[in-house]
């Protein structure tokens, strides 16, 4: 932690140690009856956490797959992580003190190929991750992938697999340049609010056309990361997400749950602007922009072990909003876990951000 981050934390943490944390986070009500902590270990549950099938291997996946397996032992390392839902997977939560992980298709998942293909690597990946949980049901659970080019078929998906024990989907951004806001999409949000289920929005790399204007221009290497992990795919995912709220979802879906990751893709940080320019007399929603996020939308660290940025979530939705999140095998389980252990919040909000809020929201 650096000295910045120190200070902040103290000084925020000093505030919480005098006041409900409803006060500081805006909607934890529940923190204030001063829920004590669980005795024994902490459980923790992790919900953006990733793996590969054989088929997206062979399929949408190939060239994400081969790339990185094809580019030194660090790649290949990664892969077989991806791969490992197993022994190897399981000795390495031990180790870290993971409890449960939620295993989600990864990146780019299927929302980028033809409709054919995305219904079979779905169905595909979903029984091959359905066996994981049922082999290991005190460890794993599971969020279905989705042929969402195809909506009737997504969300007859959707609800054959809710019922067989998954948590939700998890849907990698927008389809081909198509974002969740579009109506073509409404099968799967009508039938996600039915089924009470969550979406988790899950980034992926812009447009083409977004890449070649906005991210183009220096090595290859660079215009990779920035295209990406290092900026593009959150600010993506945070525009899509803004989208979907302004575009009405939720007020024709207002039961409709959504999560995201990384702390929030750079959305808590723009709130209060997004709230004051964005008026209800200009949007002509429902509610203020500010309310959706507070109450349509849950958030999980998936990598971003950053006190500052925590902060400043926790001060804009409220700890019965955030959830723990490790995202491998790109972020350490155990880096997590000791962010976790760290949090400069009550040990009953500790509880809830570690499990309790998981537990509630995906009926863990």
């Amino acid at each position: 932690m650096n000295r910045r981050d120190f200070i902040y934390a103290a000084s925020v943490g000093a505030a919480s140690a005098t006041m409900p944390t409803a006060t500081v986070g805006q909607g934890s009500r529940e923190a204030a009856t001063g829920t004590p902590r669980l005795a024994g270990k902490l459980r923790t549950i992790t919900l953006e956490e990733h793996f590969v099938s054989p088929g997206f291997s062979a399929g949408p996946g190939r060239s994400f797959v081969e790339g990185r397996r094809n580019a030194g032992p660090q790649g290949a390392k990664l892969i077989g992580q991806l791969e490992d839902v197993h022994d190897g997977r399981i000795a390495e939560m031990d180790a870290a003190g993971i409890d449960v992980q939620v295993l989600s298709l990864n990146a780019p998942g299927v929302e980028q190929a033809e409709p054919a293909e995305q219904i079979a690597i779905a169905r595909e990946s979903n029984d091959f991750v359905a066996d994981i949980a049922k082999k290991n049901p005190t460890r794993f659970a599971a969020f279905a992938a989705l042929p969402i080019a195809a909506p009737d078929k997504a969300a007859e998906e959707l609800d054959r697999r809710v019922r067989e024990g998954f948590k939700g989907t998890l849907i990698n951004g927008h389809t081909r340049g198509r974002y969740l806001d579009d109506k073509f999409f409404s099968p799967v949000l009508e039938r996600a609010e039915a089924l009470n289920v969550p979406i988790y929005l899950h980034p992926t790399v812009p447009p083409q056309a977004v890449v070649e204007a906005t991210y183009s221009g220096f090595s290859p290497a660079v215009s990779a990361v920035f295209a990406s992990t290092g900026w593009g795919w959150h600010i993506e995912t945070g525009a899509h997400l803004v989208r979907m709220i302004l575009g009405g979802v939720f007020d024709r879906h207002p039961r409709l749950q959504v999560v995201i990751g990384h702390l929030g893709e750079g959305v808590p940080f723009m709130l209060p602007r997004l709230n004051r320019n964005l008026p209800t007399q200009v949007t002509r929603l429902e509610r203020p922009l500010a309310a959706y996020l507070r109450e349509n939308v849950h958030y999980t660290f998936a990598g971003f072990n950053f006190p500052a940025t925590f902060l400043d979530l926790l001060l804009e939705v409220g700890v019965e909003r955030i959830m723990f999140s490790a995202d491998y095998p790109y972020g350490s389980m155990a880096e997590a876990r000791g962010f976790l252990d760290h949090l400069p919040v009550s040990a009953g909000d500790r509880e809830r951000i570690a499990h309790g809020n998981a537990e509630k929201l995906f009926k863990i």
